[in-house]
């Protein structure tokens, strides 16, 4: 993640204290081993080591994944895209559901995920010895376990089993490592993220912190936690803590935002709707062909925007999209979601989507046809002129927005949703559903699961939830069989092929 701090990015890679961004999860013998027994000395050390940890969140693979991008292209919401059938392979797998242990983005995902627990283990088990203040100390180790916890609810929600992680492994010991069972995994993610929330801060100073977890954040991942193994009252204690009153501003400052169309606008990061951002930057000058995944900044706006893109006429409402790669491509089903009975679109479609197609038809706009092209694009992420980058780097690699992992209205939903699942205040879960579909000038609708979903759908197209959503309420089957989902195998990744040479680990019998 890239965390507004004082630190550069190049001054904890410099001083190779962790695995580099191009290690592997397995790799017998890291990068900066020999160095790591005698660093974390001190509070400086100790935090380059709590920024290498944050990193692996915003991570994008060599190979173009990124895990909303890849989320995304999974639902039936999107199509891959790109050029042609074989542009960015793993992204097209997973969008038309060929995945194998060899082609797919389960060896980036798989690497970004144990990466990110590796470098929390470490700093966990430094942090004893470290000479620092003991207050400061406690709010890294609390930043470790929301971490530590953040990526292997990713993990056991991509993949079936996996290896469990409490401490720094030697080579030997991580090659002979073995899959848990889920309800390990889980007890510790509900461990940590308990045991982180007493020492993280309810507030930010945006100006240097940026990006880090706070109380709310975690509560709002264990609500998250608990939705996703079905233990509803619990979820919903947690997301209403988070929450507050409907439409209030929470005891945590958290606030809808008057306008959803100004979430996406680069000058308004940080909002009173923002739990946990996923921090980027136009300045980096690390990003270039030579080194992919050494981006700051936010690949999914060169991957959304349209091929070949030009405005032929000024002034007629043309978007001002830069030339992108026609990835990331709108299904007509998320179209068609939008809209109403009595044809109108919903409000949040303007600022979602862009129909180019109708444009270059009245002769506005030019652009060149995607691989499975539908005439839409994402316009929540789409790059545009205005947002070109200020660094060295290529600016393809370095676009600034942030992106939400988890925002007030995603959370608001949830409770909703564990409020009527679990025969809870159906007051309340009306309310909450009211407080999304008023930000954006709807009627209100009867709260039930079905309504939730479509109401998810329609607030958080393209942000990278709807593939979970989907699973989570046993749905997959049914809305993604267009796409060649078969049931009971693609509810998850495969184990990378690489990792299972000479270890332990063992490949789902649906992927052998």
């Amino acid at each position: 993640m890239r965390t507004k701090i004082k630190l550069t990015v190049l001054a904890f890679f410099s001083a190779v204290v962790l695995i580099s961004c191009s290690d592997e999860y397995l790799e017998v013998e890291p990068r900066g081993t020999s160095l790591e027994a005698n660093y974390y000395r001190n509070q400086q050390e100790a935090y380059a080591g709590l920024v290498a940890a944050y990193d692996p969140v915003g991570w994008i693979g060599g190979n173009y994944v990124a895990k909303e991008f890849a989320l995304n292209v999974a639902s039936d919401d999107f199509y891959a895209g790109g050029g042609n059938s074989q542009d960015v392979p793993a992204i097209q797998a997973w969008s038309n559901y060929t995945v194998d242990p060899a082609v797919g983005p389960q060896e980036e995902l798989w690497r970004k995920g144990f990466s990110g627990v590796y470098r929390a283990n470490v700093l966990l088990s430094k942090l004893p010895d470290t000479n620092m203040d003991e207050q400061l100390k406690e709010r890294y180790v609390a930043e470790m376990k929301f971490l530590r916890a953040y990526y292997y609810f990713d993990l056991i929600r991509l993949f079936y089993e996996v290896p469990l992680f409490t401490k720094p492994l030697g080579a030997d010991e991580i090659n002979n490592a073995q899959q848990v069972e889920r309800a390990a995994v889980y007890a510790q993610i509900e461990q940590d993220l308990m045991e982180a929330i007493p020492n993280l801060p309810t507030s930010l100073d945006l100006a240097t912190e940026a990006g880090r977890a706070t109380q709310g954040a975690a509560k709002a991942l264990l609500g998250k936690v608990y939705l996703n193994q079905e233990k509803f009252g619990q979820a919903a204690e947690q997301f209403q803590d988070v929450n507050g009153t409907p439409g209030e501003t929470s005891q945590y400052g958290y606030r809808l935002l008057d306008n959803f169309g100004d979430l996406f606008e680069n000058e308004n990061q940080f909002n009173s709707e923002s739990i946990f951002e996923v921090v980027h930057t136009s300045a980096s000058n690390w990003g270039d062909w030579g080194c992919i995944g050494c981006t700051e900044g936010n690949f999914l706006n060169q991957m959304s925007a349209p091929r070949g893109y030009s405005i032929n006429e000024s002034g007629r409402g043309a978007p001002d999209f830069i030339a992108g790669w026609g990835f990331n491509v709108p299904t007509q089903r998320l179209v068609d979601a939008f809209i109403a009975q009595d044809g109108t679109y919903d409000q949040r479609y303007k600022h979602t989507i862009s129909n180019i197609d109708s444009l270059a038809g009245l002769g506005v706009v030019s652009y060149e046809e995607s691989y499975q092209g539908t005439g839409y694009f994402l316009k929540k992420f789409a790059g545009t002129q205005d947002d070109r980058h200020t660094g060295a780097g290529n600016y393809e690699g370095n676009w600034p927005q942030n992106f939400y992992d988890i925002r007030l209205a995603d959370t608001y939903l949830l409770e909703a949703e564990a409020l009527v699942r679990g025969g809870g205040d159906m007051n309340r879960a009306q309310a909450l559903l009211n407080a999304v579909r008023t930000r954006s000038g709807n009627a209100p609708v009867t709260v039930n699961f079905d309504n939730i979903l479509r109401e998810r759908r329609l607030e958080l197209a393209g942000e990278g939830h709807r593939w979970f959503d989907l699973q989570r309420a046993g749905l997959a089957p049914t809305y993604l069989e267009f796409k060649g989902y078969v049931r009971e195998k693609h509810d998850k990744l495969p184990i990378p092929l690489l990792d299972l040479t000479n270890t332990l680990l063992e490949q789902d019998p649906a992927y052998q």
